[in-house]
């Protein structure tokens, strides 16, 4: 196997294929590899772990056809170390070697046929306006669970609504939906719930494309960005059922400047350690945010804001608020309370299709 290829080329090939392949330890080693197979000038690079596999076609000039499995971080720390220009890669028994200009390395590969066997995508495939999956995906994806061991809320419910396809996700402390209205991907009554992983690794796709193409099997879901393809395997199991914990009315609605929130609510935190929660004290004299930790200090900071209903404090974990924040669209935002502990939602004003719900914070 033999090809040449711009350094810059190959390192963005390796760095999206690299997002999938195994740091598990006790995963098999050729899962922590990158896979390359080249016939004539096209090269495909491809990471998987099993669950999620992705794959990048690469035009290359290509010199001799070949597969091999190249341990993924190295082989990526070194493209990328490699002067701009031409990366000459050549494999044989003994291994690869990459040589760029003065440049040469030499690295121990191990068998393709070792890789597992990628599928194809199965079921019927749609084309996306790739912005607005995007900014969907911006908004939604922080919400799911990190926590491998409750993985059903580590994934991103798709379910059809209002003829369109909205995205919910929850961690159990916070719940973000958002509609995309006029988009239909789904059956009526089918829902797919898949891996916020995989819908991580599409969004870093969709910043600069104009279509992306799904298509949804029994058990999978495959998304397609220009030369890039994202597979991963569905979550299976029951999402919760997200719309019973959604109020359906709020007494308190507090309406205030996005970015005079946002900067306040960073500054505030800054004395909000050990997991302390920011106060809101509302009224119709303001806002005012509060963060007091025992034996540091306190932090205080008043701003103007709209605020109709009755006064009241409540406390919310200052990351779980940020990211609602920093997520939500236009100038100003409406935060709907009941109390100070039943669940608030936060809205963009004028922006009917998300919605970011906060659980509070217990607060003596």
């Amino acid at each position: 196997m033999k090809f040449r290829c711009e350094r810059d080329v190959l390192d963005h090939a390796f760095t999206i294929a690299r997002q999938a392949t195994s740091t598990r330890g006790g995963a098999l080693q050729v899962l922590s590899g990158l896979h390359l197979n080249l016939i004539g000038n096209a090269l495909t690079v491809s990471g998987t772990d099993n669950d999620l596999t992705i794959q990048v076609a690469v035009d290359v000039g290509g010199q001799e056809d070949g597969a091999t499995v190249m341990p993924a971080k190295l082989a990526s720390d070194i493209v990328r170390a490699l002067s701009s220009g031409q990366v000459e890669v050549t494999i044989d028994d003994e291994g690869a070697n990459l040589s760029s200009g003065r440049s040469d390395f030499n690295l121990r590969t191990m068998p393709a046929d070792e890789f597992p066997r990628l599928e194809p995508a199965s079921g019927e495939t749609v084309t996306l306006d790739a912005s607005g999956v995007a900014a969907a995906l911006d908004q939604v994806v922080t919400a799911a669970s990190g926590d491998d061991s409750r993985p059903i809320l580590t994934g991103v419910l798709l379910a059809p609504e209002n003829d369109g396809l909205r995205f919910v996700a929850t961690d159990s402390y916070r719940l973000a939906v958002r509609d995309l209205l006029g988009t239909s991907v789904l059956q009526t009554d089918q829902t797919v719930l898949v891996p916020s992983r995989a819908l991580e690794a599409v969004g870093k796709l969709l910043s600069d494309a104009d279509e992306l193409t799904v298509s949804f099997g029994e058990h999978d879901a495959t998304f397609c960005v220009g030369g890039v393809s994202v597979s991963t395997r569905l979550i299976e199991g029951e999402f919760p059922n997200y719309r019973n914990l959604i109020p359906e009315d709020h007494p308190n609605t507090l309406v205030v400047d996005r970015g005079v929130l946002t900067n306040a609510l960073r500054r505030v935190r800054l004395l909000a350690q050990e997991n302390t929660p920011v106060r809101l004290e509302m009224s119709a004299d303001g806002l005012e945010l509060i963060a007091i930790t025992q034996d540091v200090g306190q932090a205080r900071e008043t701003i103007d804001a709209e605020y109709s209903g009755t006064d009241l404090t409540v406390a919310f974990n200052p990351a779980y608020l940020l990211d609602g924040l920093e997520v939500s669209s236009g100038a100003e935002v409406q935060l709907e309370t009941i109390d100070s502990l039943k669940p608030a939602v936060l809205r963009s004003v004028g922006d009917e299709q998300f919605l970011y719900l906060l659980m509070p914070v217990r607060v003596s």
